[in-house]
């Protein structure tokens, strides 16, 4: 038994814990749980606990199903919502087969994949998210959703409740030893961002899991409803989760380069070309529900086109500068990835993306300045900008035949994949909407 197991059996016995939750996430990233006592933790720590891998979202198939969770001790944290006393803790699991081999399956796995290929290389893959969200009344079943405010982005608004509700997130995420850079009030009513600082992207998507978990329970407590769903009003802006990157080789960070454009690096650069050349091919991952294509084509300088700029907030790749000479803050902002992707895949795609225009050497289109917004569909043409996926049919497609997505994932999540948002995107394209019922039952 190492140090850190060591470490997590005297906590759980000196803390008076009763219940250990063993986290893990499924393909769409939907977080999963099973709670053990604490007696059976060192057995979980030596051999893992044995599940029925068939019933969650495209683990593994019902002839295989017997599957093992093992607990990483790493990501051990008590769960500051369940009290002090008698308490309970969670740590996030390897997916393992039974003879100990890691699941293809588990998307926290595919991960670890890419960045150990990242790690091949030298590189050290960071992730700093900016995650938005919005907040409503209780919703009544037929009735319209209602924000708990109607301020705008950076309000200070009278009503304390989304400054309070921010407060309890962030107080609770720190007990939990994650560290939050940034929370405002974002440009929709009732909508909030909360930026969390930067971490090996590991560790910022096992973040970003209890994240939302921690949302949800704060939520309940104060009787509001949380919504991560990407665009749940169709006036309003939708929620993303604008992700900033960076590659570091030891303390060096591999996108900085003295004296350059933007201090950009040759690396920066490439990895940007990367980014561009796969974006559309990645997108059915980064904005997997039908959903979030309302807010990538909903205006409200969501990302639609691909292309890169400087401080440009309708590009899909922004390069900020806002500590020039400080090497350690030269970053990317990629800024399609929604608040409901599956951060596990989300970054492993995004970073496969990225190193593949570096391996390739892909050169990096001009920058665009304009809003690309408001040029026209000739002006972006000239330019050599073009869309992303307009629906989530369309995603898939250019998924499908993507070489890169299916080596990234694996042969098993490509598949599954595919086949759950196919089935998601002919459910969804036979419904009659009340759009079709307002608009066409009195004229025809």
């Amino acid at each position: 038994m190492d140090r850190q197991q060591e470490f997590v059996l005297r906590t759980v016995e000196e803390r008076d814990v009763r219940f250990v939750r063993l986290w893990f996430t499924d393909v769409l990233g939907m977080l999963k749980s099973v709670a053990i006592a604490p007696a059976e933790l060192e057995s979980a720590f030596e051999e893992g606990i044995g599940f029925d891998g068939s019933a969650i979202e495209g683990l593994t198939r019902v002839y295989e199903a017997d599957m093992i969770a093992r607990p990483d001790p790493t990501t051990f944290s008590l769960l500051p919502w369940r009290g002090e006393t008698q308490g309970t803790a969670r740590m996030f699991c390897e997916i393992l087969t039974p003879d100990g081999v890691p699941s293809l399956a588990d998307s926290r796995n595919v991960l670890k994949r890419a960045m150990d290929k990242a790690s091949e290389k030298g590189f050290t893959f960071y992730t700093h998210p900016e995650v938005e969200f919005y907040l409503f009344e209780q919703p009544v079943e037929g009735g319209r959703l209602v924000p708990i405010d109607h301020g705008g982005y950076f309000d200070h608004v009278a009503r304390p409740a989304g400054h309070d509700f921010r407060r309890q997130v962030i107080t609770m995420l720190e007990s939990m030893g994650i560290s939050v850079e940034f929370s405002h009030h974002e440009a929709g009513p009732g909508q909030n961002e909360i930026d969390l600082r930067y971490a090996d992207a590991l560790n910022t998507a096992d973040n970003l899991m209890t994240f939302r978990t921690v949302v949800k329970e704060v939520a309940l407590e104060q009787g509001v409803f949380a919504s991560f769903m990407p665009k749940p009003l169709a006036d309003q802006p939708g929620s993303g989760m604008h992700t900033h990157f960076s590659l570091f080789e030891g303390d060096r960070n591999a996108f900085y380069e003295p004296g350059a454009q933007y201090e950009l690096s040759k690396t920066g650069r490439q990895f940007i070309a990367g980014l561009l050349h796969h974006a559309a091919e990645i997108t059915a991952v980064t904005n997997q529900y039908v959903n979030s294509y309302k807010r990538l084509w909903g205006g409200a300088e969501a990302p639609s086109y691909v292309c890169w700029g400087h401080n440009n907030r309708s590009a899909l790749v922004r390069v900020p500068m806002y500590k020039p000479g400080k090497s350690n803050s030269s970053r990317i902002e990629y800024r399609a990835i929604d608040t409901a992707a599956n951060p596990y895949l989300a970054y492993a795609l995004t970073l496969a993306a990225g190193l593949k225009g570096i391996e390739e050497g892909y050169e990096l289109p001009e920058a665009t300045e304009d809003d690309v917004w408001s040029l026209t569909d000739a002006e972006r043409r000239a330019l050599g900008i073009k869309p992303l996926p307009q629906n989530l049919d369309s995603a898939l497609n250019i998924m499908e035949s993507s070489e890169l997505v299916a080596e990234t994932l694996g042969e098993h999540v490509f598949e599954y994949f595919l086949k759950n948002k196919r089935a998601e995107w002919d459910e969804y394209r036979s419904q009659v909407t009340p759009y079709e019922i307002k608009r066409l039952l009195q004229v025809l």
